[in-house]
């Protein structure tokens, strides 16, 4: 069967290579007995001479063994090559014509071109070359010259043959005849292993070109998977977090003013359900990234809070319970809404820090503050200090360690940064600065 590039299996084509080889070697050993016979009628060999069944025997077995190692040594041409030149030098020597084995030798370089580079094809040619080409021109009897000229010479009627030479005499020109049909055999045989090399290369990289497509797709794809998840838990500890944190603050607020100040309660109450409603939205809308199947919610952005006012975020938290003060509220922030995405969740999770863990503390403060590249907000509390930030106002809830990662996240992202640490005198300090272009 066919292989899928529509080729010959490599075992078939060195049978088809081997079969090919015989035919026509049995056919040229004729031309060469015709040869001679053509010689001997010239007078340049005797009657009865040795020559008429030495040389298509030495044809014919030079044919068999070529055949024999083309079949059986396909996977090692360079070694084929050699031995094929060995026994052409040693069909030359001993009955004086190369025979089909040229031939057979160009096709060994041509299975050379194919899979080597092109170097070792070189250097393979020189060397089949000059060891063939100096055997010739040494005890060549029989060549390409000679069967050209006299393969089925046969004298005029009644012209006797006077024999006078041993052998035919040595001519230059048939030796170099010899000699470049040779080259042409190697050179044509360089050319089409050389072609079938450099397809099966271009073939080769192009397939390699698909798979390096393929992982670097798939490489993108887990990374663009990796960032989706990576957001999606940002957003999701930002709204479970901050806001329910603010309810259970709100809640426990309620319950403790409930008897002496009712209005107070109320308010707190109410607060509690705006935020959780805030909060319902915000993680419908986490969700509807992970599945719109409302194609009314598709023009929205998914990870937009419902609520990016600071004023609003600033009185949610002084609603809780955090002692807090604000300046700087009124400065116009920038109106590209990641920017003030960005700081809503940064200041978000710097209060909610402080109403979770902040131990012992009377006052936190925001201040925010723009100059004409870039937008700061500062929060500071004033808890304990020498004591670690777990649950102070709201025991038995602990951090997840998403929240200081988080912001600095959200920053980098926008080419800003966060720091956030204790502060020397007791209490925690969070500064994020934030870039932005003058607007107008």
């Amino acid at each position: 069967m066919p292989e899928k590039d529509g080729t010959l299996p490599a075992s078939r084509t060195a049978a088809v290579t081997a079969l090919v080889v015989v035919l026509s070697g049995c056919l040229t050993a004729l031309l060469a007995r015709s040869t001679v016979e053509g010689i001997v009628q010239l007078g340049m060999f005797p009657q009865g001479a040795v020559q008429l069944w030495s040389v298509p025997a030495a044809w014919l077995a030079g044919t068999a063994l070529a055949a024999a190692a083309l079949a059986v040594g396909r996977a090692r041409p360079l070694v084929v090559a050699v031995v094929l030149t060995a026994l052409g030098i040693l069909s030359l020597v001993t009955s004086g014509v190369l025979g089909i084995l040229g031939a057979c030798v160009a096709i060994a370089v041509y299975r050379v071109a194919s899979a080597r580079s092109a170097p070792v094809t070189w250097a393979a040619v020189a060397v089949v070359f000059v060891a063939l080409t100096a055997a010739m021109w040494r005890w060549q009897d029989i060549g390409a010259g000679e069967m050209a000229l006299w393969a089925g010479f046969v004298l005029p009627e009644g012209i006797e043959t006077v024999h006078r030479m041993a052998e035919p005499e040595f001519s230059a020109g048939r030796r170099t005849a010899s000699a470049a049909f040779l080259l042409v055999l190697l050179l044509l045989a360089v050319a089409t292993g050389s072609g079938v090399r450099a397809r099966r290369l271009d073939a080769q990289a192009v397939v390699d070109r698909r798979e390096a497509t393929a992982r670097d797709h798939e490489a993108s794809a887990a990374l663009g998977r990796a960032s989706e998840r990576a957001r999606i838990a940002r957003e999701m500890h930002d709204i479970v977090a901050h806001s329910v944190s603010v309810m259970i603050a709100l809640s426990d607020g309620a319950a403790a003013v409930l008897d002496h100040a009712p209005d107070r309660s109320r308010e707190a109450l109410r607060e509690l359900s705006r935020t959780g409603r805030s909060a319902l939205s915000d993680m419908q809308g986490v969700l509807g990234a992970l599945d719109p199947a409302d194609e009314r919610e598709a023009h929205l952005d998914p990870m937009e809070p419902t609520e990016i006012n600071l004023q609003t975020i600033v009185d949610r938290f002084r609603t809780a319970g955090l002692p807090l003060t604000a300046t700087g509220l009124d400065v116009a922030l920038p109106l590209d809404t990641t920017v003030r995405l960005a700081l809503v969740r940064i200041v978000s999770e710097a209060l909610t820090n402080a109403l979770r863990h902040a131990h012992g503390v009377t006052s936190v403060q925001v201040a925010v503050r723009r100059s004409d590249t870039d937008v700061e907000v500062e929060v500071l509390d004033d808890a304990s200090p020498g004591l670690e930030r777990t649950g102070a106002m709201m025991p038995g809830v602990q951090g997840s360690g998403r929240g200081l990662s988080g912001m600095r996240e959200r920053a980098a992202l926008l080419g800003g940064h966060v720091l956030a640490g204790p502060r020397t005198g007791g209490g925690w300090r969070v500064l994020v600065v934030l870039p932005c272009a003058t607007e107008g």
